[in-house]
């Protein structure tokens, strides 16, 4: 064939197609009809952006819910009450400490002089409600949506704010988690032997322990927090992906791309985190959903025990647990019982779309 005949046909050769980017990372095609098939499975699509603008909102709890104004213009001075603590003389009043813009001498101070602008619901997780209408806890009304618990709080502020800190702390679990638990399965997974034999020994000793029942003890030995309590937890939840991740290793350390890198002298780390890892991430997505969930499930079970987050913490598990204790105020626990039920199912109608988006067999109409 001539050189002109060779020109024209790549003349005639329909242009390829554009490399497609999303923050700098190529989609593949395989990626791209992952990502249609999760599009496809229309529960879990809406499911996963009903979830992410409820965490969205909840990140912005306190221009939400707060007992302080968002802005006070007092004097010709902007205030920003939420960000900063500014004392009572700031406004013209006696007391150095910081303002109790409940207060209705405070708010005649400010008025007097400028104006507030308050957030939707004028109560924090915390706010103990002074003059309600009847005895604590009190039913539903134009003040409080949702009505308050037994210690005059308002319900929809905690439910915000435990929602915003359940979700946080699933997350950060199980983010940290499946880093451990990935870990441990590539090493013995790839590695096998001995290593595996002992390992695997470990873990079935470590996971036959009770674990609810060692967080109960050790929660009651030391005084709980956010950080503690995820340490405890961290102890047990690593083992979720070791099993998946480790049979995953042990099938592709034998494929024979694997052989060829170790013959041209690739190292172990390369082979493992490069080349075989990005297989077995196939299998861990499909879990990370679950693993969420049932984060947030053991997180309100400790702390509708007693052994959670410290007292005074906006915690779905502790309204829960009032709701249990005060049956002649249902609001308390409907409210509660449906922020969980709402939340778990989301996740769970989201791991069952990335479950479909990851099954090469499963065909959407």
């Amino acid at each position: 064939m001539s050189p002109d005949a060779i020109t024209v046909a790549e003349e005639t050769l329909p242009p390829p197609a554009p490399e497609r980017r999303f923050l700098g990372v190529r989609i593949t095609p395989l990626t791209e009809r992952r990502l249609a098939n999760f599009r496809r499975n229309t529960r879990g699509f809406v499911s996963l952006w009903v979830f992410l603008g409820l965490f969205f909102v909840s990140l912005f709890a306190e221009l939400i819910a707060n007992d302080k104004p968002i802005l006070v213009w007092y004097d010709g001075r902007a205030y920003f009450p939420v960000v900063e603590a500014y004392a009572e003389t700031e406004f013209g009043g006696e007391f150095a400490t910081e303002a109790d813009y409940r207060d209705a001498f405070v708010q005649d101070l400010i008025n007097e002089k400028g104006w507030m602008i308050w957030p939707l619901i004028p109560y924090s997780y915390d706010t103990v409600i002074a003059d309600l209408p009847s005895p604590a806890p009190s039913p539903p009304s134009a003040d409080n949506w949702l009505g308050t618990d037994d210690q005059g709080r308002d319900v929809v502020a905690r439910m915000i704010y435990g929602f915003r800190i359940s979700v946080l702390f699933g997350l950060t679990l199980t983010v940290i988690s499946s880093i451990i638990g990935i870990g441990a399965g590539a090493v013995q997974g790839y590695f096998g032997g001995w290593l595996d034999l002992i390992a695997q020994r470990f873990i079935e000793i470590w996971a036959g322990l009770p674990m609810l029942y060692l967080l109960i003890i050790l929660a009651s030995v030391v005084t709980p927090s956010f950080w503690w309590l995820l340490g405890l937890m961290l102890l047990f939840s690593w083992m979720g992906l070791v099993g998946v991740v480790r049979a995953e290793f042990l099938r592709a350390r034998n494929f024979d791309y694997v052989r060829a890198a170790r013959a041209l002298g690739v190292s172990d780390g390369v082979i493992m985190f490069k080349h075989v890892l990005p297989n077995a991430m196939v299998a861990t997505l499909t879990f990370l959903p679950f693993i969420l969930s049932g984060s947030i499930t053991t997180l309100t079970s400790l702390d509708f025990l007693g052994f959670g987050l410290p007292v005074g913490s906006p915690s779905l598990g502790e309204l829960l647990n009032q709701g249990k204790n005060n049956l002649q105020a249902p609001w308390l626990g409907f409210t509660a019982f449906f922020s969980l039920a709402v939340m778990l199912s989301l996740l769970v109608f989201i791991g069952e779309a990335v479950r479909d988006a990851f099954d090469p067999r499963k065909v959407f109409k």
